[in-house]
């Protein structure tokens, strides 16, 4: 799920290859890596996991990746200022729809400037496909199958203490979703935004690996990057809780804690 720099650089040419910008246009006119399309991932929230809300969530998805030209002979790529969370997402999402040659520029744009690795301003457009990929419902929660398993899983808060503890107050309930630990995303970077490695990461998440955890933020972003390091460390059943506490929080007959 991780692709180094010097990996990247040597295939920037290839056609069978896509890279996504996932930061703001802004930052991609002033100079993104060669070859790359923008995407802004954050425009694409999503706080509805009833079922028709997911039947929802699936369809755009599909619109979203055949627009950017998403085909299962493609090797996609997403890069963020760091390894950060918009990347994650992307990679997450492609994962959703079984897509296995997908993975996230690790350092981001940053350590490839740092490196000088080259930079382009011109605006590169979309060659749309007809995507369709095979869902995996295993890496993914809705507010039900949590609500419904509050004692049998491991649910991982990614946020700040602030939000975990009420706070900060981000919706109509403020603390946290009964029996989660709080293990905030930010801990799985280094100074320079790479990952930090499996032994620095494993003491973080000192978790029995048999666990079924469900990661959550306030939009399932922080939320994807903690489950792609849960995957990393070979966690093997984790999913992303899709509505994160944007839903949760919002849902005045569920439980909360502070």
């Amino acid at each position: 799920m991780l692709i180094s720099t010097n990996e990247l650089n040597s295939i920037l040419n290839d056609s069978d290859v896509i890279i996504i910008d996932t930061r703001s246009f802004k930052e991609y006119s002033e100079g993104h890596i060669p070859g790359a399309v923008h995407l802004d991932l954050f425009a694409f929230h999503w706080i509805d996991t009833t079922q028709k809300g997911i039947e929802n969530f699936n369809n755009q998805s599909q619109n979203l990746l055949s627009f950017i030209g998403v085909t299962s002979e493609k090797q996609v790529i997403f890069y963020d200022s760091v390894s950060g969370m918009l990347a994650a997402r992307g990679v997450w999402m492609l994962m959703y729809f079984s897509h296995e040659n997908v993975s996230m520029l690790d350092g981001g744009i940053t350590k490839w400037q740092k490196e000088n690795l080259p930079l382009d301003t011109k605006f590169n457009g979309f060659t749309p496909s007809k995507f369709s990929g095979k869902i995996n419902s295993n890496i993914i929660s809705g507010f039900e199958y949590i609500r419904d398993n509050l004692n049998n899983l491991k649910i991982l808060d990614v946020r700040s203490t602030g939000e975990y503890h009420g706070t900060t107050i981000r919706a109509a309930q403020s603390g946290h979703i009964p029996n989660s630990i709080n293990i905030d995303w930010s801990q799985n970077l280094n100074e320079d935004g790479t990952f930090k490695n499996n032994d620095e990461l494993s003491k973080i998440y000192n978790l029995p690996k048999d666990s079924e955890i469900v990661t959550y933020c306030q939009g399932a972003y922080r939320a994807a990057n903690s489950f792609l390091i849960l995957k990393k460390l070979g966690f093997g059943n984790v999913r992303v809780y899709l509505g994160s506490w944007g839903e949760w929080g919002n849902k005045l007959e569920l439980p909360v804690e502070k």
